[in-house]
C-alpha cells in the first residue's frame, strides 16, 4: 500500500550494498509470523458461510439504504445466472463501477462464476479502458452504458438487476460484450482478481493475484483489527487501485457491513472526519495523502473509529497522542497482494508526534523480505539495499509472461529460504536497521509516487505522443519545496504543428489516470542535451525547479492588469500556485485542468479555511468554472461573517 503499484526494471541510479556482509553480520532478511490459517477457507466460502449464519445482519449500508447478507447473496445468484452463459472460469471481466452495493454484488457474482474481477473504476479514460480491452482477454464491462468506450456502447448488452440505490449507484448497468483483440492476453489459472499498474510502454499493465494470497492477507487483517459483525468497514479506496479489494472483501468475509463512501468524502479530509462519525466506521483503510492533514490538526473526537490502515505514499510523521485510532502505516506492492509489511502506532507510544517519518514496519504473516544488493545477495543490517519480497503473499505475475520472467526471481539455492519459491523486486530502496523496523528510502528506477500512485514517467511521455501534432515529450517528476512531487512534461511540437498545453490535456486524460496527468505542460523547441547526446533530465528538472523557486510572487496576481485583486483572490491564487507549483497559474484557469487532483483539492480547501476562516466543500470548489469564482465565494462567505460596519 505504501509506495505501492509497480516496478520497473531498470540499472538502480545508485548501487545499494556495493560491500558484501562479513560470514557473521546479520543480514538483512526478515520472516513473518507462521499464518494464522493455510488459506484452505476461500474468501468467497467465508463470506457464504456468514450469509448462512447471519442473514439479516447488514452487509451494507450506504446512507439511508442497507442491505442484509441475504439480499447481497440472493441478487449475487441473481447477476451469475444472467452472466454465465456468456462468462465462465478465468474470464476477465472489466468493472467499471463506483463503491456501491452494485459494485459488492458485482465482486460476489464473480467470484461464484469464477471469473477474474478487473477493477477499472466507474470513469475510466475511454482510451486507457481500449487499450486495457485491447491487450487483455476481457470478456465483457460491467458498468454504466454511457461511461463505456464507443466499442462497447455498441456491443451486445446484457441488462444487470444491480441495487440502484446509494450515493454513488448508477441507474443503469450492463454488461457489455466486445471481440477482444486478436492477440489479448488471458489471466494465468487460479487467478481470483487482477489490477493495473503503470507500464513504461505507455500501455498499463495487468497483475493477476490468487484467492489463497488474498485469503491470507485477509485474515491477518482481520485479527489485527478485530473486525467482526457489528462493526463497519468503509468502502473509501478508489475502485481501480489495489487496496480497494482489502476493505470490499474484509467486511464480507468478517460478517461486518460494508460503508461506501460519498465521493465528495476522498476529496475534504473535514469531510472524511465527518463521514467516519455519521457512518459509524471502525475500521477504515485510507491513501496516506488523504489522511495526513487530519494528523496535523486536532484529531477529531466522538469517532467509533479504532483502526486507520494508511498506504499509498510515505507518512512523514507520527500521530500523535491525541489520535484514538491504532494507526497503521501499511507498505506493499500490488505484485505482492496489496500489503507486504506493517508499522502500527499508538497516541500512548513514547514517540507519539515526532515529526519524523516511521518505519514501513516488519512483514506480515507468511511474508519474507530480503534488503539484497544489485546482485540479489543479502546485505548487512543498517546497509541500503533493493527491497525483495517473497512468501504467500505474492501474486501470480503478470499477464505478461514475458514482464514475470523479469521481475519474479527464482531464490537462489544458497539463500536459506525454505518454502520460498519466488522473490519480486520491488525496485524500492530501504534499510533495515538492527531492530528490524524496514525504512523507506525511495526508488532506484523512474518510477515516482503521485498522489499516493505509483507512475511511470514513460506511460505519460507515450499519452502525449499519440497525438499526431506532437513530435516527442519529455516528463519529469521534481520534488516542491515541502516535498511533495508533481510531474512536468516538455512537448515538442510535429512540424506545422501549434501547440498549447489547453488543447493537450483532453487527449492525455483519457489515456491517463487522474494522479498521471502532469500540473504543468511546457511547450518547447528543443530538449536539452547531455555529453552522450541524450535529453539532459537532470537539467530540465533544474529548469522546473528554478521556476518554482522563483515564487508565485513573480508573476502577476489579477489578469487584467488593474492591481485590484480582493483578498480572496489574492488567497486562492497564491495556495494553487503553491499547491500546483505553477508561479503562472491565473484567476482564469481552472482547478482541474491545471493539474488539481482530488487530494490537492483537499490541501486548497485546508489552506482556505486556516487563511480565512471560510470553510469551502469540495463540490463548491470543483463546480466553478475558474479561480476567480472560487475566490469570490471566498469574499462572499467572509464578508456575510464580519459584523455590520466593520
Amino acid at each position: 500500500m505504501t509506495q505501492p503499484m509497480t516496478a520497473r526494471t531498470a540499472a538502480p541510479t545508485t548501487t545499494p550494498g556495493t560491500q558484501r556482509p562479513a560470514p557473521e553480520s546479520p543480514l538483512s532478511i526478515a520472516r513473518g509470523a507462521l499464518p494464522a490459517t493455510d488459506g484452505a477457507t476461500g474468501v468467497l466460502a467465508l463470506f457464504e458461510e456468514w450469509a448462512q449464519r447471519s442473514p439479516e445482519a447488514p452487509a451494507v449500508i450506504d446512507g439511508e439504504h442497507s442491505w442484509t447478507y441475504r439480499q447481497i447473496d440472493t441478487a449475487a445468484g441473481q447477476v451469475a445466472q444472467t452472466l454465465r452463459d456468456r462468462v465462465r472460469p478465468g474470464d476477465l471481466v472489466g468493472v467499471c463501477l463506483d463503491r456501491s452495493a452494485a459494485l459488492v454484488v458485482t465482486a460476489v457474482a464473480l467470484a461464484r462464476i469464477g471469473a477474474v474481477y478487473l477493477p477499472l473504476g466507474p470513469r475510466p479514460g475511454e482510451r486507457r479502458t481500449d487499450a486495457v480491452t485491447e491487450d487483455l482477454n476481457v470478456v465483457c464491462l460491467i458498468g454504466d452504458p454511457e461511461v463505456l468506450p464507443p466499442r462497447h456502447r455498441t456491443a451486445g448488452h446484457l441488462r444487470l438487476a444491480l441495487p440502484g440505490e446509494g450515493a454513488n449507484a448508477a441507474a443503469t448497468v450492463v454488461a457489455a460484450f466486445a471481440a477482444p483483440g486478436t492477440t489479448a492476453r488471458s489471466a494465468p489459472p487460479e487467478t481470483f482478481y487482477a489490477v493495473l499498474t503503470s507500464g513504461s510502454t505507455g500501455r498499463p499493465k495487468a497483475v493477476a493475484v490468487g484467492e489463497p494470497a488474498l485469503g491470507m492477507l485477509l485474515s491477518w487483517y482481520r485479527a489485527t483489527s478485530g473486525l467482526a459483525p457489528g462493526d463497519r468497514q468503509s468502502l473509501l479506496i478508489g475502485v481501480a487501485f489495489d487496496p480497494h479489494l482489502l476493505e470490499l472483501w474484509a467486511g464480507l468475509t468478517s460478517g461486518a457491513a460494508l460503508v461506501p463512501a460519498p465521493d465528495e468524502v476522498r476529496w475534504d479530509p473535514t469531510v472524511l472526519a465527518d463521514w467516519w462519525r455519521a457512518a459509524a466506521v471502525s475500521v477504515c483503510v485510507a491513501a496516506t495523502p488523504m489522511v495526513e492533514p487530519l494528523l496535523e490538526r486536532p484529531w477529531p473526537q466522538d469517532l467509533r473509529l479504532r483502526h486507520l490502515f494508511v498506504g499509498g505514499d510515505r507518512l512523514r510523521h507520527r500521530p500523535g497522542a491525541e489520535v484514538t485510532a491504532t494507526v497503521h502505516n501499511a507498505y506493499g506492492p500490488a505484485e505482492a497482494t496489496v500489503a507486504s509489511t506493517v508499522y502500527s502506532m499508538h497516541g500512548t507510544d513514547s514517540a507519539a508526534g515526532a515529526e519524523s517519518a516511521p518505519p514501513i514496519g516488519r512483514p506480515l504473516p507468511g511474508v519474507t523480505v530480503v534488503v539484497a544488493d544489485a546482485d540479489g545477495r543479502p546485505v548487512a543490517r543498517d546497509t541500503e539495499g533493493e527491497l525483495l519480497i517473497g512468501g504467500s503473499g505474492l501474486a501470480l505475475g503478470y499477464l505478461d509472461p514475458e514482464l514475470t520472467a523479469r521481475r519474479f526471481l527464482a531464490v537462489p539455492e544458497d539463500l536459506g529460504l525454505p518454502g520460498v519459491g519466488r522473490l519480486y523486486r520491488t525496485g524500492d530502496r530501504v534499510r533495515m536497521p538492527a531492530d528490524g523496523e524496514l525504512e523507506f528510502l525511495g526508488r532506484l528506477d523512474d518510477q515516482v509516487k503521485i498522489s499516493g500512485v505509483r507512475i511511470e514517467p514513460a506511460e505519460v511521455e507515450a499519452a502525449f505522443e499519440k497525438d499526431p501534432a506532437v513530435l516527442s515529450a519529455v516528463v519529469i517528476a521534481p520534488r516542491t519545496a515541502d516535498g511533495r512531487t508533481r510531474l512536468v512534461a516538455y512537448v515538442r511540437a510535429a512540424a506545422g504543428a501549434a501547440l498549447t498545453a489547453d488543447a493537450l490535456l483532453p487527449g492525455v486524460r483519457a489515456w491517463l489516470p487522474e494522479q498521471a496527468v502532469p500540473s504543468d505542460v511546457r511547450i518547447v523547441d528543443s530538449f536539452p542535451l547531455d555529453a552522450n547526446g541524450k535529453v539532459d533530465r537532470a537539467e530540465l528538472t533544474r529548469q522546473a525547479a528554478h521556476s518554482d523557486e522563483s515564487g508565485p510572487g513573480d508573476a502577476p496576481v489579477a489578469d487584467d492588469g488593474s492591481g485590484d485583486a480582493t483578498p480572496g483572490e489574492r488567497l486562492v491564487l497564491s495556495a494553487v500556485r503553491d499547491l500546483l507549483a505553477r508561479p503562472g497559474a491565473s484567476l482564469t484557469d481552472n482547478f482541474t485542468e491545471a493539474g488539481g487532483t482530488s487530494l490537492l483539492a483537499a490541501r486548497l480547501l485546508t489552506v482556505i479555511e486556516k487563511e480565512s476562516g471560510v470553510r469551502l466543500r469540495a463540490p463548491e470548489l470543483l463546480r466553478q468554472p475558474d479561480l476567480r469564482a472560487v475566490a469570490l465565494l471566498v469574499d462572499t462567505r467572509r464578508a456575510a461573517r464580519q459584523p455590520a460596519g466593520a
